[in-house]
């Protein structure tokens, strides 16, 4: 907790995660005791649950209740060990990204902080989980890294106002908004959306953590390392536009699903922007992490 941090008395943590269980079995809908702790069997506890995390979502408060009585119940316990932890989310409606969104990014990039957010997209076929790889195309040499802030949205809305954005919000996760910098900023006339969605370029997770367990999703340490060497850390009190005026934009334009994905841009450290640019190999691991969210570690293959 960064010093001067006050802490507070929140609930038990609902950390909602999707795994598949040893022996390859279909996936199903769990929790996470405590960050890296063992596993609550969700779909074996209230078998009348959806087992998709996007279905669960609009089950809205029906399904946090059960989720709460699986978690207090002591019961349906796995160990870790021998699950797999898979993406918490893996079809979302939308994902939606934001560019710029860190002062201190548009400091290293020498560019003036935008006045309005600068909206992009990835495609959900990018998604993958929070230890899975991450495929490096033959069609590009300079592949980055990106840690970033998730938000999951959990009840629909259209021409939300910022005073109740967070009302639709379920919580937040961990991304890594890999990019292919050549395809991002010279090829394909200069659109973003090819260069960052190859497939595997959005590692997710490792839960969704439910809002009301974050102490304060704007001050928040932000990190990502690759091969262990410390390349991105700041904290997401350095975004310029916060969920609330980003979840208000956005919904000016779309509605907004359960389930749906909103990344809150990258600060600092991505490998176009050093001196000399760093790009990512195979055989290097990306670990991104998040204060109170948990951390993605990523090998590229």
């Amino acid at each position: 907790m960064p010093p001067g941090r006050v802490p507070l008395a929140l609930p038990r943590a609902m950390r909602l995660i999707r795994f598949q269980p040893p022996g390859g079995a279909e996936p199903r809908l769990g929790l996470e005791e405590e960050e890296g702790g063992g596993l609550v069997d969700l779909s074996g506890a209230e078998p009348s649950l959806p087992r998709s995390m996007r279905a669960f979502l609009e089950t809205g408060e029906h399904g946090l209740a059960a989720a709460r009585r699986a978690l207090a119940s002591g019961q349906h316990r796995l160990p870790r060990a021998g699950a797999r932890l898979l993406a918490p989310i893996v079809d979302p409606e939308k994902v939606i990204c934001v560019g710029l969104n860190y002062r201190d990014h548009c400091l290293e990039q020498d560019v003036k902080v935008p006045k309005e957010p600068l909206i992009f997209s990835k495609f959900p076929s990018a998604i993958v989980g929070p230890f899975d790889d991450i495929v490096h195309p033959a069609e590009s040499s300079e592949v980055d890294w990106e840690v970033e802030l998730a938000a999951v949205i959990g009840k629909t809305g259209r021409h939300i106002q910022e005073s109740a954005a967070l009302e639709h919000v379920m919580g937040f996760t961990v991304a890594n908004d890999v990019s292919a910098r050549d395809w991002q900023m010279r090829r394909n006339g200069r659109q973003w959306l090819l260069g960052k969605t190859f497939d595997t370029f959005c590692p997710l997770g490792p839960a969704i953590v439910t809002k009301d367990s974050v102490t304060d999703v704007h001050n928040l340490s932000i990190r990502c390392s690759v091969n262990g060497q410390l390349m991105q850390s700041s904290s997401t009190k350095q975004l310029v536009f916060r969920l609330p005026q980003l979840i208000a934009w956005v919904s000016q334009f779309v509605t907004l699903h359960p389930g749906d994905v909103l990344l809150t841009g990258t600060p600092p450290g991505v490998g176009v922007f050093r001196k000399p640019p760093v790009f990512l190999k195979p055989g290097d691991e990306v670990r991104c992490e998040i204060e109170e969210l948990g951390t993605i570690c990523n090998k590229v293959v």
